[in-house]
């Protein structure tokens, strides 16, 4: 029998309201535990090196691969309007403001988010969370809230490498295949940046560590026995940390602009 499609979309919404509720209250627990004493120093500058280090790779290598196609294109929209000049202000902009945190915050929820989701999902079926809490150990303490502050402090750490590389890789193609003069580029670069650029796009690091972290640690928490349970709780925590990125960007954009930042 066909369902009512108001109830359809009434279940949804209530599940959606629901999720959002369960999803606040774990993060509330996870920042308890993360800014009050018990710290467990070893554990959190292991996730400082899995999580910051190891995304050294992909981070540099898509931040270049970026900064290099935004030169590109600002060239090829501007040569039309005679404004070519202004291709190193408005790829230094881009690439601080927007496109270096988006892009690294993009690349970490698929790596990081993921992998805590499935590394959580495995000792949650496993059971060995279950073991953890029957000898008095909190969860959130131990295992969530490391992960938690590691990637607090590595992502504001990788979003300023990106916003180098990028800057970079623009300067590369604009110098060696647009014909630009490498001294005028560099200057014209940072005359155009400010400390707020800066200090925009770390910001919105900061937040978006939380969530990569966050998500990942939640549906991790929540994973089904089974590897299809751990394999659907990655998905999701990859998901989940790509859109909320993108929707706190758009939000904290909007505030930035509104305060002068």
């Amino acid at each position: 029998m066909m369902q009512n499609p108001i109830q359809l979309i009434g279940r949804a919404t209530l599940g959606l309201f629901g999720e959002v509720g369960r999803l606040a209250v774990f993060a509330g627990r996870v920042k308890g535990a993360a800014f009050t004493p018990r710290w467990y120093g070893g554990e959190i500058l292991r996730q400082i090196v899995r999580i910051g280090f190891y995304s050294l790779p992909v981070v540099g290598l898509a931040a270049v691969f970026i900064g290099a196609a935004l030169a590109l294109n600002i060239y090829e929209g501007g040569s039309r309007y005679g404004a070519e000049q202004f291709v190193p202000s408005i790829v230094v902009l881009g690439i601080t403001r927007e496109l270096g945190v988006v892009i690294t915050g993009l690349m970490l929820a698929g790596r990081v988010s993921a992998g805590i989701a499935a590394e959580i999902g495995a000792m949650r079926v496993t059971e060995q969370i279950d073991a953890l809490e029957t000898l008095s150990a909190s969860r959130y303490r131990y295992l969530y809230a490391p992960r938690f502050i590691a990637a607090l402090i590595t992502l504001p750490m990788l979003v300023a490498l990106a916003d180098i590389i990028g800057v970079m890789g623009g300067w590369l193609v604009s110098v060696y295949g647009l014909d630009f003069d490498s001294t005028v580029y560099l200057r014209n670069t940072l005359d155009f940046l400010t400390l707020n650029d800066i200090f925009a796009g770390l910001i919105k690091a900061v937040v978006f560590g939380g969530v990569i972290a966050i998500m990942g640690c939640y549906q991790g928490d929540r994973s089904q026995a089974g590897a299809t349970g751990v394999g659907r709780a990655a998905t999701l925590s990859m998901v989940g940390a790509a859109v909320l990125i993108l929707a706190f960007n758009y939000v904290m954009s909007t505030v930035f602009v509104e305060i002068g930042l």
